[in-house]
């Protein structure tokens, strides 16, 4: 990790997408501008967000830049997450067995199902009439 590298990813979860910049720094952190305390104004996703970092041990070292859209903000959060995992393994191949076993760097495919003609919603049937 040298002083001058920046380091990207790209994380996603359901439909919204995180593209995060990774610079060394003293672990400042910014959502679209933002500061993350006022992107992210509840604490668990906060927590959620910058989770890798922590689980590392590297929270203090890095500033984070990252933009975001799509999908709401839990999504975003979970994106957010996906994203600087991605990004720590691009800055240290060693750190990919920790975050791996940890979870961080599978993208959680759980999305919406969409609705199907004929229902009310992705499952439930109209109610059934006998007569």
């Amino acid at each position: 990790m040298s002083d001058q590298a920046i380091y990207r990813a790209t994380g996603k979860r359901k439909t919204s997408v995180a593209r995060v910049i990774l610079r060394p720094g003293t672990g400042q952190v910014t959502c679209n501008g933002r500061p993350v305390e006022q992107y992210f104004d509840r604490a668990p996703l906060r927590t959620m967000a910058l989770s890798p970092l922590e689980a590392v041990g590297l929270a203090d070292r890095f500033d984070v830049s990252i933009r975001l859209h799509g999908g709401g903000i839990s999504g975003q959060a979970g994106a957010s997450r996906h994203g600087i995992a991605r990004a720590l393994v691009e800055a240290d191949p060693n750190l990919r067995g920790e975050l791996k076993r940890a979870g961080y760097l599978a993208r959680d495919a759980r999305a919406v199902e969409r609705k199907k003609a004929g229902l009310k919603k992705a499952r439930k049937r109209p109610q059934f009439s006998k007569r």
